[in-house]
């Protein structure tokens, strides 16, 4: 009986009645947002994507093939724009790396260009995320204590030391696979 109720308010939306659609939309809805949470494991995400998920079949009713259920549809259509927001994430976080090593060898150049010493290990060093790069430069370049630094960034001490002491095994980890 859902089926057929899905068919008879698609074929309303289809022309033109938005009151149409809005029903579909909120008799879909919840179902739609079930499944991005459990896929995305982020509400404000799973929100965003269902909006846009709705606002896509919306602008793309009318092929709709009304072969297989309209929930089936638009969960396909959902999936895509979360694999497509994966896909953006990951070209996204390739760009920065490629920025920061480029941004590290300008620095270098430079460095050097201005008689300055500049090693390796600042270069590695700087290949780091900035949540971990930040504490580790506060706490053993600039000599702020762990309370100083959190209160600084605004967490907790406790945080920034699990974050120097992990960025810095990081850092040790890839020394140690270099030298071998």
């Amino acid at each position: 009986m859902g089926q057929e109720k899905d068919i008879t308010l698609i074929e309303k939306a289809k022309n033109g009645d938005d009151d149409a659609f809005t029903t579909l939309f909120q008799n879909n809805y919840s179902f739609l947002y079930k499944y991005l949470l459990k896929l995305t494991l982020d509400e404000e995400t799973s929100n965003d994507l269902a909006q846009e998920t709705m606002v896509k079949c919306y602008q793309h009713l009318s092929s709709f093939k009304e072969k297989g259920k309209f929930s089936t549809w638009m969960i396909s259509i959902g999936s895509r724009l979360y694999i497509d927001q994966i896909r953006k994430k990951e070209r996204e976080k390739k760009k920065m790396t490629r920025l920061m090593h480029t941004l590290s060898r300008q620095l270098s150049f430079r460095a050097k260009s201005n008689g300055m010493e500049w090693s390796d290990t600042f270069s590695d060093f700087n290949q780091l995320d900035a949540q971990t790069r930040t504490p580790i430069l506060l706490r053993h370049y600039y000599g702020y204590s762990y309370e100083e630094i959190g209160d600084i960034l605004g967490v907790k001490a406790g945080t920034v030391k699990s974050r120097v002491h992990n960025g810095i095994k990081q850092f040790r980890k890839e020394w140690d696979d270099e030298k071998q």
